[in-house]
């Protein structure tokens, strides 16, 4: 699975747009930094802020790569697994570099 970095395009499943707040500086694929499985990304966007109930405003991968890590934490991948923090619902990536794979 491609790695995550801070250019990659997240989105919470009500098209939400997730950016990392704390990439992982010390590496980098494609030119920017790696984002791990305890960044946590900040939502804007999210269709469900309009209504009353609550809205993607956070979210987490939880998780990742099992065998590739950066600081000692694993890395956030595509095929990992994301919750947002207020909905429960996930989180996807849609476009990621392709040149480094982990697993």
């Amino acid at each position: 699975m491609p790695v995550l970095h801070l250019g990659a395009t997240v989105l919470c499943m009500h098209a939400g747009s997730a950016l990392p707040t704390m990439p992982f500086p010390r590496v980098s694929v494609s030119a920017q930094p790696v984002v791990q499985v305890t960044t946590p990304y900040v939502i804007a966007g999210c269709s469900l802020s309009t209504s009353s109930g609550p809205f993607c405003a956070s979210g987490q991968w939880v998780i990742g790569a099992t065998r590739v890590l950066a600081g000692g934490l694993p890395l956030a991948i595509v095929g990992g697994t994301a919750l947002c923090i207020a909905t429960g619902t996930g989180m996807q990536a849609v476009a990621s570099q392709t040149r480094v794979l982990a697993t």
